[in-house]
């Protein structure tokens, strides 16, 4: 099992002057632990589950992943997840490209349907129905495939988006793995199937987890997926690990190593997240040992 970090405050310890510092520190704490995933939430204003308000700071997610590119070698970079909502597919195919040239081949998509209405509200973006807002994440989905064929620079006809050309020049230096996030059974968990390489869980609880697998399963049946195939990530908080928690964290996180989760993604929220990752690095060797 894997270990991966998602940052989901921006309230750091000095303002807003040390915000930069402290985050090239959460890449090179994150890769020193020997995590392989590090992520930022694609929002705008803060979110209420993080317990702080929504005026609390929030940074916007590509322009940080696009920072972290510069102050990180190895781990794999993504949003946890993208909203569809809030780029055009096309630019969005290309702002992801732009991130794994610059990476090295690191970029990860991760995408959803998106939810928060309140900032949708506040700055003026269309909010679509969630059928709608589905069917444009199936679209999406497609558009950034063909964006990523270099051999089909053609149109693109969908039923929301046109495309007269999906020209991506230069290429991604790897084509950027899809991860969709979310436990939707009629309507996310298919798309993991049909598009995903790599699927998003809450980790509520174990039998939560199963049964969310479960129908992933019968949706890579449905369409003729490998199961196997699909790396299955969960976020982890139930319990929500801390370092001085790590044994009782561990075996809980066996329990979800025999369901054949791939990478654990745990958060720090404190003020100091560079620090909390040193802290929880022994963890990484840890989680291995458990498959």
């Amino acid at each position: 099992m894997d270990l991966g970090f998602h940052i989901p405050v921006f309230d750091i310890d000095g303002g807003p002057t040390a915000i930069a510092t402290e985050l090239a520190d959460v890449g090179a704490a994150a890769e020193a632990a020997g995590a392989t995933w590090l992520s930022f939430m694609d929002h705008f204003f803060q979110i209420e589950p993080t317990g702080l308000p929504a005026e609390a700071a929030m940074l916007e997610g590509y322009t940080t992943l696009g920072y972290l590119a510069a102050h990180t070698t190895s781990i794999d970079l993504g949003l946890l997840v993208t909203g569809v909502t809030y780029r055009h597919p096309g630019l969005l195919a290309k702002i992801v490209t732009t991130l794994d040239v610059l990476s090295q081949g690191r970029a990860v998509l991760g995408i959803g349907a998106a939810w928060f209405e309140r900032e949708h509200r506040g700055l003026g973006v269309p909010y679509p129905p969630v059928a709608e807002r589905f069917e444009r994440l199936e679209e999406t989905l497609q558009i950034c495939n063909q964006m990523w064929d270099p051999a089909n620079n053609g149109p693109y006809r969908g039923k929301h988006y046109q495309l007269d050309e999906t020209l991506c020049s230069p290429p991604p230096i790897n084509k950027p793995k899809v991860l969709i996030g979310g436990g939707g059974e009629r309507k996310t968990l298919r798309l993991v199937a049909q598009y995903g390489d790599a699927c998003n869980l809450f980790g509520s609880s174990v039998d939560d987890v199963s049964h969310k697998l479960d129908v992933l399963r019968r949706h890579c049946d449905d369409v003729g997926r490998d199961y196997e195939s699909v790396r299955k990530t969960i976020l982890a908080n139930n319990p929500r690990p801390e370092p001085d928690t790590m044994d009782e964290f561990l075996a809980a996180m066996a329990d979800y190593a025999k369901l054949g989760i791939d990478t654990v993604i745990v958060m720090p929220t404190t003020g100091a997240p560079a620090s909390w990752i040193d802290a929880m690095a022994p963890v990484a060797p840890r989680l291995a040992e458990l498959g």
